[in-house]
């Protein structure tokens, strides 16, 4: 098991245990944890943050559980209906990761070779 601190509001701190197999990102499960703790601070139900925040419950759910990779933007938005900056919800997040440690898709694109042009004609 892997167990790392996370977060929460201000001072408070809180252990989050994930397994071996288990494939969410860290970061993300981090950031899920304080937006969820932010949430129940703000006595709002997802649904009503989701009505607040103009976003589906369903994505304000995967994203506390750590399953979605929000946008920049989505978290705004989240940060306006619960009335909290930006750095109040990523500032107690304690976690940085190295950029191999996320799987990145493979660039599908084959650039076609141009012909080199000569100066003489």
């Amino acid at each position: 098991m892997v167990s790392f601190p996370v977060g929460l509001h201000h001072c408070q701190m809180a252990e989050i245990q994930l397994e071996h197999d288990d494939l969410r990102n860290p970061l993300c499960v981090a950031l899920g944890q304080n937006l969820k703790a932010l949430r129940i601070a703000a006595a709002k139900s997802q649904e009503e943050l989701a009505v607040d925040a103009e976003i589906d419950r369903t994505y304000i759910s995967s994203i506390e559980r750590g399953i979605a990779n929000p946008s920049i933007l989505a978290l705004a938005q989240i940060c306006y209906a619960l009335d909290i900056s930006l750095a109040d919800l990523l500032g107690a997040v304690h976690i940085s990761s190295k950029p191999t440690d996320s799987t990145r898709r493979a660039n599908a694109a084959h650039p076609v070779p141009r012909m080199k042009k000569s100066r003489l004609r």
